[in-house]
C-alpha cells in the first residue's frame, strides 16, 4: 500500500540555491511549453505534445539559447512538460479550463525527483536523502517510518519554508478494530462545520476570534501592498529600487498569513475526521454537496470556499479505508433537511432562514440535526468505501 508523507525541511544556503535554480528552471519550462502551444495552434491549428515538445527543446531550443537548463535534473523538467500536457488534455476533455502560466509570486511549482537507483532516496530518522541535492535535514524526527520504500518525492516552498512530499510503499495494514452497532448521519454547512446524528456539533472554525484576527490583518497587508505598487508607479530610480524590496518582504507576509490561515483549517478538518472515526460506527453517512453551485453565489462563496468540504469528504473516504468502515453518499437532490426524521412528513415550503425544524407533527428540532438522522436512516445512496 502506498502512502504519502509530507512533512517540513531545513535545507542549507547551498540547497536553497539549488532548489530554487531548479523550481526557476521547471516553472520557464512549463510556460515555454503553453506559449508554444498557443502560438502553434494560432498559426497552424495544431497540438505539441508533451513528448514531442521534449524532444524540440533538448534538440534545438536548449543548444541555441539557454544551456543553463541542463544545470537541473533532467526528471524534474520532464515532469514539469508532463504536467503542461496532462493540463491540455483535461482541458480539451472539458474538465479544466485553459491551462495558465505559472507566476514566481505564486509559489504553485514544485521539483519532482523520481528514484533511479537504490541509494537516490533514503530515509532516516532526522534527515533524508534527495537525489542531486544530498541530505536535508528534517523538521519532525521519525515522521517517516524508516522500513518504507521511498518511490519518488516532490519538494516544494510555500511562505519561505522548504517542503517535501515522499510517496512510501510499506506494510501498512488496515486497522482491524471492532465497529460499533449504530451508524453515523453527518450534515455539513456554514453555521456550524459538521453536525452528527449523535447530537456531537462541530463549530465553524471560521468564526472564532484567532481566525477572524488573522483575517482582518490579512486585509491591512493586502492594502499597504496595494498603496506600495501604485506608489513605485510613480516614482522611478532608486527610490523605485528600495519600494521593490519593500514590496518583496509585503508579499513574504501576505503568503506567511495565508499559509498560517490554511494551516489553522486544514488541521482543524483533519481533527474533526479523526473524532468522527475514533466513534467506530458501523457506517457514515454524507450529502453530495453541489460547491460549485453555491460558489456562485456571491453573498455566500468565501464563506462556502473556506470549510473545505472537498478535504474533509476526501479525508474521510481514506480514513474509512483505512478503519473498515463503510462511507455512504446520499443523492445530491435528497431532501435531508426538508423531511422530518419523526414521521417523515415532508416541508416543502422550508427557508434557508428557518434554522429550527418544527412539522406538523408537533416534532420541534435543530435543522442541522434533523438532516444528519434523515442521513442516518437513508435507505438510497452509493457505497464510496
Amino acid at each position: 500500500m502506498k502512502k504519502a508523507y509530507f512533512i517540513e525541511i531545513k535545507p542549507t544556503t547551498e540547497q536553497i540555491t539549488k532548489i530554487h535554480q531548479t523550481i526557476g528552471v521547471c516553472r520557464y519550462v512549463y510556460n515555454l511549453y503553453l506559449s508554444k502551444n498557443k502560438e502553434l495552434y494560432e498559426k497552424e491549428k495544431k497540438f505539441m505534445s508533451g513528448y514531442d515538445f521534449s524532444k524540440w527543446l533538448n534538440n534545438v531550443h536548449i543548444k541555441e539559447h539557454n544551456k543553463w537548463i541542463k544545470e537541473v535534473s533532467s526528471k524534474a523538467v520532464k515532469k514539469a512538460i508532463m504536467n503542461g500536457d496532462k493540463a491540455f488534455k483535461r482541458f480539451f476533455k472539458g474538465l479544466s479550463k485553459f491551462p495558465r502560466f505559472k507566476k514566481k509570486k505564486n509559489q504553485d511549482v514544485r521539483c519532482y525527483f523520481p528514484k533511479n537507483n537504490k541509494t537516490d532516496w533514503t530515509v532516516e530518522r532526522h534527515r533524508i536523502k534527495i537525489p542531486t541535492i544530498g541530505w536535508m535535514r528534517l523538521k519532525e524526527y521519525g515522521y517517516i517510518p524508516k522500513n518504507a520504500v521511498v518511490k519518488s518525492g516532490t519538494i516544494s516552498q510555500k511562505a519561505g519554508r522548504y517542503y517535501v512530499s515522499v510517496l512510501c510503499e510499506g506494510d501498512t495494514a488496515k486497522h482491524t478494530t471492532e465497529l460499533g452497532k449504530t451508524g453515523l448521519g453527518i450534515d455539513v454547512g456554514i453555521k456550524d462545520f459538521a453536525t452528527c446524528s449523535d447530537e456531537e456539533v462541530y463549530k465553524n472554525i471560521n468564526k472564532t476570534t484567532k481566525v477572524r484576527k488573522l483575517e482582518k490583518k490579512l486585509k491591512r497587508e493586502q492594502r499597504s501592498l496595494s498603496r506600495k505598487y501604485e506608489n513605485s508607479k510613480r516614482k522611478r530610480g532608486e527610490s523605485a529600487t528600495n519600494k521593490r524590496v519593500n514590496i518583496n518582504k509585503n508579499i513574504l507576509r501576505i503568503q506567511n498569513l495565508h499559509a498560517r490561515l490554511a494551516n489553522i483549517r486544514l488541521e482543524y478538518v483533519k481533527s474533526v475526521v479523526n473524532d468522527v472515526v475514533k466513534t467506530k460506527p458501523t457506517y457514515i453517512t454524507i450529502e453530495d454537496l453541489n460547491v460549485r453551485g453555491m460558489m456562485k453565489n456571491k453573498y455566500l462563496s468565501r464563506a462556502v470556499a473556506q470549510p473545505c468540504f472537498y478535504t474533509f469528504k476526501t479525508w474521510l473516504i481514506a480514513k474509512c479505508k483505512e478503519h473498515n468502515i463503510e462511507l455512504r453518499q446520499v443523492d445530491r437532490f435528497y431532501p435531508s433537511s426538508k423531511w422530518c426524521s419523526c414521521c417523515g412528513h415532508k416541508k416543502v415550503d422550508l427557508k434557508l432562514s428557518d434554522r429550527v425544524y418544527r412539522c406538523q407533527c408537533g416534532h420541534t428540532m435543530d435543522r442541522e440535526l434533523n438532516a444528519s438522522i434523515n442521513l442516518l436512516q437513508a435507505k438510497e445512496y452509493m457505497i464510496l468505501t
